[in-house]
């Protein structure tokens, strides 16, 4: 059974861009489906209006309740099983690796794309689950947000990755931020491939590797590192990072 992806949005056009790579090849293999609904189609009087001005004053406009209600009831029919109801918003719980681990279990979500100033706060109240929001930054929509958490959902469903060992390896899959790549060629302007890599010693390159990996967690993101036991040999291999700056 595919996972499905319900998205509400005023503008499923800029969803196209899921049809290529990783994500693309999921929908092919119908590792996950896509479906869609336009609050535009729900939209009232003969010019489809599906915002107005907000109650109390202020700038912009707000969507409507009707046709948004209208868009997510028939999107989630569209859905094999009860979805999550996920608005992407500001106001929402940051989104993480333990989040998206969580939100891959789920056998169907609903996005709800907002446009202008916002929605109005009763779709909130009584039709979604929780809110999400991918960062302290104001996007013109949900869309942008909600293709990048479908990409990552995407990543952790079964057989969408060729090489199953590359989500072992990424960034935060151990709460630690990824150790550097190289490949050819050896020397590229004076920069040279580390001499560990060459060695062919996999026990040799696993600990430079977890080396490297705390290390640039400690020079990039120390607030993960202040949330994880490190262990002895992850200690002394952090020291030894240290000293050698």
């Amino acid at each position: 059974m595919s996972m499905q992806f319900g998205i509400v949005s005023l503008f499923p056009e800029i969803f196209e861009s899921l049809h290529h790579g990783i994500v693309g090849r999921a929908i092919k293999q119908h590792i996950i489906e896509c479906k869609f609904s336009n609050p535009r189609s729900f939209g009232l009087g003969k010019h489809a209006v599906v915002d107005d001005k907000p109650y109390g004053g202020g700038a912009g406009m707000v969507m409507r309740p009707e046709p948004l209600i209208a868009a997510i009831d028939d999107c989630q029919r569209q859905l094999s099983h009860p979805p999550l109801k996920i608005y992407l918003s500001p106001q929402g719980q940051s989104i993480n690796q333990a989040v998206i681990e969580e939100l891959a279990s789920k056998p169907s979500l609903l996005l709800v794309c907002g446009r202008y100033e916002g929605i109005d706060q009763r779709v909130i109240k009584l039709a979604i689950d929780i809110e999400y929001s991918v960062g302290d930054f104001i996007l013109s929509g949900g869309e942008f947000a909600a293709c990048a958490l479908i990409d990552a959902v995407t990543r952790l469903q079964p057989n969408a990755l060729g090489d199953k060992k590359s989500l072992l390896d990424e960034s935060f899959s151990n709460g630690l931020l990824e150790y550097p790549q190289y490949t050819r060629p050896k020397n590229y302007h004076g920069e040279k491939i580390p001499h560990t890599l060459l060695s062919g010693n996999h026990a040799i390159i696993a600990e430079w590797r977890l080396q490297q990996a705390l290390g640039n967690t400690w020079l990039k993101r120390p607030d993960l590192l202040s949330k994880r036991q490190l262990s002895e040999l992850e200690t002394d291999l952090l020291q030894a990072f240290k000293d050698h700056l």
